[in-house]
């Protein structure tokens, strides 16, 4: 089961007809992580309608694809390389909800 340390979306586009071992090349030299760190690298088009999930664990490596029937993925703007999710940030991010308004810690004030 998939199960990573952390989230990382990768800001920029990137040609998603590339495979494992080009997104595993992207991180190390790109992003200078190590990709085999247990976390999950999240890739997305120009369009923002398909993503990759990146993620290498103890027995071998994840790639995952996900694509939008209706509407983009929301995505943060260019400033760094990476942003970091929390996985429930991430879960809104694949329905295509806007992952950004949302805080788990929201609280309602008392009615009087």
């Amino acid at each position: 089961m998939l199960s990573p340390t952390g989230w990382w979306l990768v800001t920029a586009p990137i040609d998603l007809r590339c495979g494992m071992d080009r997104l595993l090349v992207h991180v190390r030299e790109i992003l200078d992580r190590n990709p085999f760190d247990g976390a999950a690298y999240v890739f997305r088009n120009r369009a923002a309608t398909r993503i990759k999930v990146l993620c290498c664990d103890a027995q071998g490596t994840w790639l995952a694809v996900r694509r939008l029937q209706d509407g983009r993925f929301i995505w943060p703007s260019a400033g760094a390389s990476t942003w970091s999710l929390d996985p429930e940030q991430f879960g809104w991010l694949c329905a295509g909800v806007d992952w950004r308004c949302l805080s788990p810690k929201k609280r309602l004030a008392p009615r009087v």
